[in-house]
């Protein structure tokens, strides 16, 4: 993140921060150094015994943090040698039961035992964006966002700039939403038991086009890449077709619900209950 030097007064409160990052922390909330030396350390997951697992992408590798009293007792890598590794989940009440995402398929492994790794789904490979994001629903089912192979194009692989939700054991893979250039991260609100997923707009359009995107997934939705963006907003720049309407308009495509700064990289998404 790149920080603002001047912090609007009564929002942030930089005595919250404890990292010597320039962070803008919002009030009531702080922020200090957890674990270190986790070298491309990218999505965490807590798992039955409180312990969490770390996602290294870039160095091929998962991380087991054995915490104690709310501090780091002991860490070391758990699974080494696999491809960008990304996602982790763990369904309710599992009991050990891991799933973690590579560049090119989900596997499941039992912790805390001699149980080998299986592949339950195969996904595809190469291309620009190479993270896979994992998470089970409300449904139970297991959801992978699958971004695109390049910047701004019409896809040849039906499984590129998607959300995909399959059964635990990887059977019944079929199709969420699509028109989803790079939902990095995404979660259920609490409430209503809608997906909200991050967006990242293309590049090449300039500083401040096109607008990084929150949006609420809908099944079967169309959110718009490669020929639309933010709040129903033809991208010409790419799409040269003549239409008698805007093609970006519901019900042929969803508009964002929350819009941020082009560029910007929105990651991970949380709600607080």
């Amino acid at each position: 993140s790149k920080a603002s030097s001047t912090p609007r007064s009564g929002i942030y409160n930089s005595s919250s921060n404890t990292t010597g990052i320039p962070l803008l922390i919002p009030h009531g909330f702080s922020i200090s150094v957890f674990a270190e030396n986790l070298p491309g350390a990218r999505v965490i997951l807590f798992d039955n015994f409180k312990n969490m697992l770390v996602s290294q992408t870039s160095n091929g590798s998962i991380s087991l943090i054995e915490i104690s009293d709310g501090n780091v007792n002991n860490k070391y890598e758990l699974f080494t040698n696999l491809k960008n590794p990304h996602g982790l989940a763990m369904k309710e009440n599992s009991f050990g039961l891991l799933y973690f995402a590579e560049e090119d398929k989900i596997s499941k492994v039992t912790l805390y035992s001699d149980d080998s790794i299986t592949k339950i789904a195969s996904l595809p490979s190469g291309g620009n964006h190479k993270t896979r994001t994992i998470n089970f629903g409300p449904d139970e089912r297991l959801y992978v966002s699958i971004g695109s192979s390049c910047n701004v194009c019409n896809e040849n692989d039906e499984k590129r700039a998607k959300i995909f939700s399959m059964l635990p054991d990887g059977t019944d893979f079929k199709e969420f939403a699509k028109g989803l250039r790079n939902s990095v991260f995404f979660t259920w609100h609490p409430v209503t038991k809608k997906m909200w997923a991050t967006e990242m707009g293309r590049d090449l359009l300039g500083n401040n086009l096109p607008p990084e995107e929150i949006n609420i997934i809908e099944e079967n939705g169309n959110y718009g890449w490669p020929n639309c963006y933010g709040k129903n907003i033809h991208d010409t720049n790419f799409d040269k077709n003549t239409y008698i309407r805007n093609p970006c308009l519901e019900p042929f495509e969803r508009e964002s619900n929350i819009e941020m700064p082009a560029h910007s990289a929105p990651l991970g998404i949380a709600f607080l209950n």
